[in-house]
């Protein structure tokens, strides 16, 4: 496929992957995540906010290539590439298998920022033009997952270990979500199944940020959360202590 929907394009991205970035962020996400980052790409169509703002446009896969390698010099100087995010890219498999392609032709880096919401027959289709999965993970817990998301996690959880089985291409990255996703409970569980998984190559814990709130007040959207606020250095040094361990890095931020 030729041409998709995305949403945004951000330019000099160092949070998403190695090195200096160009994030990519495609439309639509079959999660409903109540503190999601960009509840704007959440819906697959083109919408219009407050009758003024527009989220999401058409693009061709010449076009995209050409705005990625505006930066390449970048890219080749700090370890750098191109991250595909959203929303959920894999949900417009066929766009972006011919964007990897294309990736991959010019000798790019390139990242998946995916939630883990797929099947097989998708992942194994880019597996081989992927340089990194940053692969989301929430919960352990089916019951909460699919409270704080709107989807059980068995999928999510059998794609995970479907992809660290098939090699060291993993980045796991956590949401600290306050006395949601960041509770010792949770983290514990996650910790114990990432234990048990054949290769990840590093541990992302991210604190909360602003960013879900600013926007939900920015598109008038309906709010499940109340204000939170980011962990202390404390918290967030407590937390890297639980998953300290030899056979993975980890780090706190992306």
């Amino acid at each position: 496929m030729n041409e998709g929907i995305i949403f945004d394009v951000k330019r000099y991205a160092i949070n998403d992957g190695p090195g200096i970035r160009t994030t990519v962020f495609f439309k639509g996400c079959p999660l409903n995540c109540w503190w999601c980052h960009n509840p704007e790409g959440i819906n697959s169509k083109i919408e219009k906010f407050n009758k003024k703002d527009t989220v999401g446009y058409n693009l061709n896969v010449k076009d995209i290539i050409n705005e990625i390698l505006k930066d390449h010099i970048f890219y080749n100087e700090s370890g750098g590439g191109v991250t595909f995010s959203g929303g959920e890219p894999l949900l417009q498999i066929n766009f972006l298998h011919s964007i990897l392609i294309e990736c991959k032709k010019n000798n790019l880096n390139t990242a998946i920022d995916t939630c883990g919401y797929s099947t097989i027959d998708n992942i194994d289709k880019i597996y081989d033009k992927v340089d990194l999965f940053l692969f989301d993970l929430k919960f352990i817990n089916e019951k909460e997952h699919l409270k704080y998301t709107g989807k059980s996690n068995k999928i999510i959880i059998k794609n995970l270990i479907y992809l660290s089985n098939k090699g060291k291409k993993v980045q796991i990255r956590i949401p600290l979500i306050p006395n949601i996703t960041d509770t010792s409970e949770n983290l514990l569980s996650i910790k114990q199944f990432i234990d048990k998984l054949r290769y990840i190559d590093e541990i992302c814990l991210l604190p909360y940020n602003k960013y879900a709130e600013v926007k939900i007040a920015k598109f008038k959207l309906n709010s499940k959360i109340k204000k939170l606020s980011t962990q202390t250095d404390k918290k967030l040094n407590q937390i890297k202590k639980i998953f300290d361990s030899k056979k993975y890095k980890v780090k706190v931020g992306g």
